[in-house]
């Protein structure tokens, strides 16, 4: 799985400049909303006449999203990069090379994927399966909306899983301290530097926490797409109060490694052991974990002193 999520990091970095381990503690997920049964529905382009009982997802995210929502049941297969919760019914279905045929074999009535790669949303289509296309958020009302989408196209309304985060999220940014100086901080997607930017979703979620990103300076006219690729001396000269690794399964990282390399350990964050190890998929994701990153966020910044 080390080499999808290395995969998935480029994803962020590479594809958007072209145009992201499961948790060992799963917290059970909020209760589900009873079917609506209110079909037929058209959702996203997509119409269906009747509920799907046969579903794919090719998203790691959309998996969270329909067990999550209870719609569970319905999924009949998912992507070998859908790895949460435990027990999804995983394939060797790949949402990065994917083929019609092998997706078809699955007879599913409805195929959630994150990116039309290669033509995939015409090549279902012809085939007359239906396609949900839930592209990177950019932002979490734009989650909120995918959830809500995903509710309405499985027959299980997500407002209260909505509700739910949207609550703890608020809770968490609420309760931090009050700082005459906003922390700054350095969001690394890999060992190769590239980051991102307040623009990007989870740049949106950490900015949340009243954090200064200082990669923003670096892709102020957005072509790199909110994603751009650092260097040593602008990190170092950057010189941030945190920094949040999402690249610790998939590439080694750790606060050692992040100390030993040249001249960093002049930095506030090293000096001051403010290196804050991320869950790799929970980071890359826009799923209902997203409130575990935002705590793991608000946790770090509470601990550096105002």
């Amino acid at each position: 799985m080390a080499r999808g999520r290395r995969t998935l990091a480029a994803i962020f970095a590479v594809v958007t400049l072209a145009s992201g381990c499961a948790s060992p503690d799963e917290p059970t997920p909020p209760a589900a909303s009873a079917p609506s049964g209110a079909f037929p529905v058209t959702v996203g382009g997509v119409t269906l006449g009747e509920r799907p009982d046969r579903i794919v997802s090719l998203s790691p995210t959309a998996t969270e999203v329909l067990f999550a929502i209870g719609a569970g049941p319905q999924v009949v297969a998912v992507d070998d990069q859908s790895d949460y919760p435990s027990g999804v019914p995983v394939t060797d279905l790949s949402g990065f090379q994917p083929n019609a045929e092998a997706i078809s074999a699955q007879s599913p009535d409805l195929v959630v994927i994150a990116n039309d790669i290669n033509g995939i949303v015409k090549a279902l289509t012809t085939l007359r399966i239906p396609v949900y296309l839930a592209p990177a958020a950019t932002s979490l009302d734009d989650a909120f909306r995918q959830w809500r989408e995903l509710g309405t196209l499985t027959g299980h309304p997500a407002d209260a899983l909505v509700t739910q985060v949207g609550t703890e999220i608020d809770k968490l940014v609420a309760d931090l301290p009050q700082r005459a100086e906003p922390l700054t901080y350095y969001y690394e997607l890999g060992p190769e530097l590239y980051s991102a930017t307040s623009t990007t979703f989870v740049g949106a979620l950490l900015g949340r926490a009243g954090l200064t990103n200082v990669a923003d300076p670096a892709d102020a006219n957005a072509a790199a797409g909110g994603y751009p690729q650092l260097n040593q001396e602008f990190l170092v000269k950057a010189n941030p109060d945190l920094i949040f690794l999402a690249d610790v399964t998939c590439c080694a990282q750790s606060a050692a490694t992040v100390a030993a390399r040249p001249g960093w350990d002049t930095m506030t964050a090293v000096r001051t052991k403010q290196i804050v190890a991320l869950d790799d998929d929970v980071a890359s994701r826009w799923g209902p974990r997203v409130v575990d990153l935002v705590r793991a966020v608000t946790d770090a910044v509470a601990k550096v002193p105002a």
